[in-house]
């Protein structure tokens, strides 16, 4: 997300309310209107506060429980990510003009609805692993240009 705007919703699937926590448990959430997808993102800045590729999920609405319990880190003029000041658990990347979330895919309780079904970033994937599946990667030029940046 180095950008910092949305993860494309385009590729389809039908919003839903699904629910998740954090490591510990201190923070829980309700999200609403959550894209059946999982995009991920490669990009440099999400790797290296993910760990790994950012699988990130778009919802509509999000309620956190223990919301006393997220720290946020401010990562970039548009953006910030919110995680567990006790487990350290990475729950979102809001962008902070809209307030939209992306939720990190491995907060949700039930992951079996998220399909992935896009990468961005790609030209930026270290070589040591590749996903499976037919679905668009998008370097980041060709990310920037679909959502009018380039």
């Amino acid at each position: 997300m180095a950008v910092g705007l949305k993860i494309p919703k385009s590729i389809g699937g039908t919003a839903m309310s699904m629910t998740g926590k954090c490591l510990c448990g201190a923070v829980s959430f309700t999200a609403e209107s959550v894209k059946r997808e999982t995009h991920a993102c490669h990009c440099g800045m999400c790797r290296r506060w993910a760990g790994s590729p950012l699988f990130g999920v778009s919802v509509g609405k999000v309620e956190f429980d223990g919301d006393d319990n997220i720290a946020v880190y401010v990562s970039s003029d548009w953006a910030e990510r919110g995680f567990c000041k006790n487990c350290g658990t990475n729950l979102f990347y809001r962008l902070r003009q809209t307030g939209d979330h992306i939720l990190l895919a491995g907060s949700f309780d039930d992951q079996a609805e998220l399909p992935l079904v896009g990468e961005i970033y790609i030209d930026q994937k270290p070589p040591g692993y590749e996903f499976a599946g037919d679905h668009p990667r998008q370097t980041e030029k060709e990310f920037l240009a679909s959502i009018g940046m380039a």
